[in-house]
């Protein structure tokens, strides 16, 4: 199975449109230390030929151009995607928005839970999708699903959604609705991906607000994670001055807190992990950091756009 990152950032990429937060500006500026990236998003293959999004990024259109594997097959005609299918984890703007870029009557399969299709539902300008072309198929909690090409072959990739601690996305929040906002099961999900012989190959967790045991016991032994890298710490956009929300009231369980991600996986031994969707203000973007060292040594890796992994 292939892996590719196509964006390893959080909402806004790396540096972040309007951020003047020195670790932006170090991006900005184009130090070697402060590689840009994209807002996070996957593309997963059984056989590096046709590939499945898993989320579809703002940025999708750059990252299609800056990455060969997605481009049209010259031998395929005018009209030709090697991109099959899209599994959108949540309807965070910073993983459906992209969406729209596919939007060319180019044959494709949408994968989502019900809760979240049923959002795109209702969002009209999600019907520029044509539904001629563009099929949505819902996937269930806890209930294996193998990805198909848009004619029905079977693509070789299972996925196993399941409902990971979150919150609903930030426009559709409702304060009327209490502390969840009218958060519900499956606003927010991670996947389990096997191959056809129904083998784990690894985990996408891109968001996640903490680790219940249910959870951790799912991880324990994984061969490869990725998982929530967002915050350093759960206040670090108000000390940073850039924000106002902590990463808990976003729905991400931070990096280094003594509930944090590092301790949450000490003992869980998980073969390879690595942190995706990190925000603008994460001090483990900068490659020669006391953060990012600390990272490494509790064995963590940080992914960055462009990053291939083969199992």
């Amino acid at each position: 199975m292939h892996i590719h990152v196509l964006g390893s950032g959080a909402g806004g990429g790396f540096p972040q449109w309007n951020c003047n937060h020195p670790i932006s500006r170090r991006a900005r500026n184009k130090e070697a230390s402060a590689r840009p990236r994209t807002q996070s998003s996957i593309a997963v293959s059984a056989d590096g030929r046709d590939w499945f999004l898993f989320n579809a990024s703002p940025d999708l259109r750059q990252q299609i151009n800056d990455n060969a594997v997605l481009h049209p097959d010259p031998n395929q005609g005018l009209r030709h995607s090697p991109i099959k299918g899209v599994v959108v984890t949540n309807a965070d703007v910073d993983h459906i928005t992209g969406l729209l870029t596919l939007r060319e009557s180019q044959p494709l399969r949408i994968y989502g839970t019900r809760r979240v299709l049923g959002i795109l539902g209702t969002n009209t300008i999600f019907n520029v999708l044509n539904p001629e072309f563009v099929k949505r198929e819902p996937i269930t909690l806890n209930q294996p699903t193998e990805l198909q090409h848009p004619d029905g072959k079977v693509s070789g990739i299972v996925v196993v959604p399941f409902a990971v601690p979150g919150k609903i996305a930030l426009w559709l929040e409702d304060a009327t609705k209490g502390a969840g906002f009218g958060s519900v099961e499956e606003d927010t999900i991670g996947l389990e991906v096997r191959d056809s012989r129904g083998k784990t190959a690894f985990f996408y967790i891109p968001g996640c607000a903490s680790m219940p045991p249910e959870l951790a016991s799912r991880l324990r032994g994984a061969p490869l994670v990725f998982f929530d890298g967002t915050l350093w710490t759960d206040d670090e956009m108000i000390k940073g001055g850039v924000g106002t929300k902590t990463g808990r009231r976003m729905g991400h369980m931070s990096v280094n807190e003594p509930d944090g991600t590092i301790a949450a996986f000490k003992d869980l031994g998980v073969k390879r992990k690595i942190f995706i969707h990190i925000n603008t203000t994460n001090p483990i973007l900068i490659e020669d950091s006391a953060e990012r060292k600390a990272c490494a040594a509790a064995g963590w890796e940080v992914a960055y756009d462009g990053m291939d992994i083969k199992i």
